[in-house]
């Protein structure tokens, strides 16, 4: 079973949906604790492409920084 994988930008609404329905009052209390743990997940992953992004970024300025001296 191949799960396509999960964007930023995806993850990110999945977290905002959780929070929502953690606001409304929507989720009964054995429901509440799946979706905290989901959003603790999808934080996780969230922080990760952050840390890779910040990561490459960072390595591109410094290549370029390089090349200019």
């Amino acid at each position: 079973m191949g799960k396509k994988k999960e964007t930023y930008s995806q993850a990110m609404e999945r977290l905002e949906g959780i929070v929502r329905q953690i606001d409304n009052n929507e989720l009964d209390i054995d429901m509440l604790s799946d979706k905290i743990r989901e959003a603790n997940e999808i934080i996780a992953f969230c922080t990760d492409k952050l840390t890779k992004a910040d990561s490459e970024v960072e390595k591109l300025l410094q290549e370029k920084r390089q090349s200019e001296e």
